[in-house]
């Protein structure tokens, strides 16, 4: 059983036009009703459109979801993947899993929507035609088509601009992304697929959102502006302090913002379409005026409104009912999709229902039968509520008021909950998802459900219910967490790396796991994807009997050709068709539960090594996975706490490790860098991984003066200009430029600069057109001993079983002769 964490109950938006409401339970206050309430008047919808988590406006986002009631949406190009992680150690798809998740809280807090291409965030990128030649550019310029034809925003607002002052290649290439989308979705003769769908949408206008942030001041008083900093009273809040909330949801980042109050001014500036003169919303008729023969829906969404009770909720009933009857009247589906939704979210809220489908276990492998409990209450007097149907099962029972109902029904477990996204290998620069009807979603929308039939009030509702899985913490209270569908055979490697030294074949463990209720089957499993190593066993059977899950196995892996540094990934196959998986879990308490299945990849690495380190401290900083790196070469690491190591005698460790921005991070690194330099000085070693210029705790980065910049080699083949005379290429491995091969996404970042002369800095290296940088590697003998500071990216390479990058760090860390 996994073990279980916090869950954060998200209500997903879906933008496919469903029959069915999905996952309703709205907790709603009578002052959010209200708000709602007054959100049926608005038929308007904005777009706002950028690269990654994070780049999005949320104080805007808040004001155009809440102020003015407009449908808002964030398109987020990427899921942020290529970034650092601030909380843990997770990088690429995991860090995107989780920061989808912060996305999602914050979207819930501010009331947007969420969306994403399929475009995967590789890195820093210094231009749009590098992004682009990452990207697959016409499948994303596709998606973001498909969205705005299915989204029907009136407004589209980018983040950055398509030049040079939007910095980063991403952010050039999603405003360039944004331009051709706004002309292209109008125009029937681009991407005529999507039309058996959707029909051509033209958007009034495309605005540039402009910025005061990051040393670059782009507003201007010529500029159309608007006030954004209005205070609601039925939130409770303003929209800066709203937008702090949301945007505190990034915590990986580190992102955690203070409120904001008081009058705030947001600029733009125009790109395309209409021209507006006072606010992004001029000359949007947003009323229901837009919609042929909608009076007697205007009439009574005025009716209710002016009606409603705040102590008394329930008694819009009766009207919202005759609402959502008038809706099916309404010609523009679009329209009336949208409001039947709202509509129906707002009948549960005012009748108090609330009604959850509740899995036996955490988890069933594929073909399984779910065993669901379902209950649902209706909370407020004067609401009649018949439960008709649980999915196919006939149930008419008639609810008592305040008194909750339960029964149960088995549901099959089709297909695993692996992230759509996720379910082919990607590429270096995009997901391959083979739907193109999933574009957009921001998760799993076919997950497990049970379908609620339902009489309230005398009129036929449907609603799905995301099937979750639920138990009570004794410190945090209940907790709910998403049911999960397992590959019926799962595997864990007992290392991710098999590092064979000097052709020394090495051995790893695979534990595999059978899921699912058949208590007796058998798989074939096939080592593939390796040509110059040798496997054994190279396949094999597994024959689980009744009552065995588990079956261990063990394997030998070695070199073809033991003189060379190669490296390869060592891939299984089941049953000749599917890939073998493992499962992971991905807890925080910020977000819910995440498990998925990556595929079972042993990268395998031959690295000719000499290393005499045997025994190092480990400092831990925003996280990397340099322990466990080292660990696999035969290095012993001790990770000490700060406190540990102030108070332990160092002077048994051949070198002490400072993790990736451990100086924005530990409020105690002042201190720590004393008793390090003490211990440099008497004859250690202390090396020092990456950190970023803002935010720190502390400035003093070494035993000599030097300072942080934001250059960068993102070109991970860029060449590398080293001296080789240098001590720290000869000891104990001879470093050649063969060693900076196979490199992962860059070469390093946030380079030192203005640096003390009593520095070495033996590497130099460039990005396209760029000078040659001299602050990726520090040297200095002080004392007795040497200190390091590198801005090298190792946390990237050594997980990555760079050869190379080994060699090179062992170097760094071994003393010389």
């Amino acid at each position: 059983m996994r073990k279980p964490f916090l869950s954060v109950i998200i209500l997903l938006a879906s933008i496919l036009s469903k029959p069915t409401v999905q996952a309703q339970n709205p907790q709603w206050n009578a002052a959010e009703i209200k708000l709602k309430l007054e959100k049926l008047n608005v038929l308007g919808a904005v777009l706002y459109f950028a690269a990654h988590p994070d780049d999005e406006n949320t104080r805007l986002i808040a004001w155009l979801a809440q102020e003015k009631k407009y449908r808002t949406g964030y398109l987020s190009l990427t899921r942020g993947d290529g970034g650092q992680n601030l909380i843990g150690t997770e990088q690429g798809v995991e860090l995107g899993l989780i920061r989808t998740q912060e996305l999602l809280a914050a979207r819930k807090i501010d009331n947007g929507e969420q969306f994403f291409s399929s475009a995967y965030d590789f890195g820093f990128s210094k231009t749009p035609e590098e992004t682009f030649a990452f990207w697959d550019k016409q499948r994303v310029l596709a998606e973001a088509v498909w969205l705005i034809r299915k989204f029907r925003p009136d407004v589209i607002i980018t983040r950055f601009p398509p030049d040079s002052r939007g910095g980063h290649g991403h952010h050039q290439a999603s405003a360039m992304l944004a331009q051709e989308a706004f002309k292209a979705a109008a125009d029937p003769k681009q991407f005529p697929e999507q039309l058996q769908y959707l029909k051509p949408w033209k958007t009034k206008r495309l605005l540039w959102n402009t910025f005061n942030f990051g040393g670059q001041d782009n507003t201007s008083e010529d500029q159309l502006k608007v006030d954004v900093g209005n205070y609601n009273a039925l939130v409770g809040a303003s929209y800066g302090e709203i937008a702090a909330h949301s945007r505190s949801s990034h915590k990986s980042q580190g992102f955690g913002s203070a409120a904001q109050r008081g009058s705030s001014i947001e600029y733009f500036e125009y790109v395309d379409g209409d021209p507006a003169s006072s606010s992004p919303l001029d000359g949007i008729d947003a009323s229901w005026k837009r919609i042929p023969d909608s009076e007697t829906v205007q009439s009574l969404i005025t009716k209710i409104n002016q009606n409603y009770q705040i102590n008394r909720p329930e008694s819009s009933l009766p009207d919202l009912i005759q609402l959502y009857k008038a809706l099916d009247r309404i010609k523009d589906d679009y329209w009336r999709d949208q409001k039947k939704k709202e509509v129906e979210k707002l009948i549960l809220a005012c009748g108090g229902i609330w009604f959850e489908s509740i899995a036996k276990n955490p988890d069933y492998g594929i073909g399984d039968q779910i065993n669901v409990a379902s209950a649902i209450i209706a909370r407020r007097p004067d609401v009649t509520v018949q439960l008709v149907k649980l999915n196919d099962k006939e149930i008419h029972k008639n609810l008592v008021s305040n008194v909750l109902l339960k029964d149960s029904i088995t549901v099959n477990a089709i297909s695993s909950t692996q992230p759509y996204w996720l379910i082919e290998p990607h590429a270096k620069g995009k997901f391959n998802v083979s739907d193109f009807n999933l574009t957009g979603y921001p998760d799993n929308p076919n997950n497990p459900k049970v379908r609620f039939e339902l009489m309230i009030n005398g009129t036929a509702m449907t609603f799905d219910q995301n099937i979750q899985y639920k138990y009570t913490d004794p410190v945090r209270g209940e907790i709910y967490n998403p049911v999960v569908i397992l590959p019926q055979l799962t595997a864990k490697s007992s290392s991710p790396l098999a590092l064979t030294q000097n052709a020394q074949a090495v051995k790893v463990n695979l534990l595999f796991k059978k899921n699912g209720q058949d208590p007796a089957q058998s798989f074939g499993v096939k080592a593939v994807g390796v040509k110059d190593w040798q496997i054994s066993p190279a396949s094999f059977e597994l024959q689980f009997t009744p009552g065995v899950n588990l079956l261990a196995k063990e394997l030998t892996i070695s070199p073809l050709n033991p003189t060379v540094s190669s490296i390869d990934t060592l891939l299984f196959q089941v049953n000749q068709k599917d890939r073998l998986k493992e499962i992971k879990t991905i807890g925080y308490d910020h977000i819910p539960e995440i498990v998925y299945f990556p595929d079972v990849a042993i990268k395998m690495s031959n690295i000719n090594l000499s290393n005499p380190v045997r025994k190092v401290a480990y400092i831990h900083g925003a996280g990397d996975l340099i322990p466990e790196s080292l660990s696999v070469i035969g290095i012993k690491v001790d990770v000490l706490t700060g406190e540990q190591l102030l108070k332990n005698d160092l002077s048994g460790y051949d070198a002490v490790i400072l993790g990736v921005r451990i100086f924005n991070v530990n409020k105690d690194i002042a201190q720590i860098q004393n008793r390090l330099l003490d211990y440099v000085n008497k004859g250690g070693t202390v090396l020092e991984q990456y950190n970023v210029s803002n935010g720190l705790v502390s400035k003093n980065f070494g035993p000599y003066a030097f300072s942080l910049g934001r250059s960068r080699v993102t070109d991970e083949h860029a060449k590398v200009h080293f001296d080789e005379k240098d001590p720290i290429f000869n000891y104990p491995n001879k470093i050649t430029k063969a060693d900076f091969d196979h490199w992962v996404q860059e070469r390093g970042l946030y380079f030192a600069e203005n640096i003390d002369k009593r520095y070495r800095t033996p590497i130099s290296m460039q990005d396209p057109g760029e000078p040659l940088h001299k602050g990726s590697l520090l040297i200095a003998n002080y004392g007795k001993g040497k200190f390091v500071y590198t801005s090298l990216s190792f946390f990237r390479q050594l997980p990555a079983g760079i050869p190379g990058a080994y060699r090179l760090f062992v170097n760094l860390l071994s003393k010389s002769k």
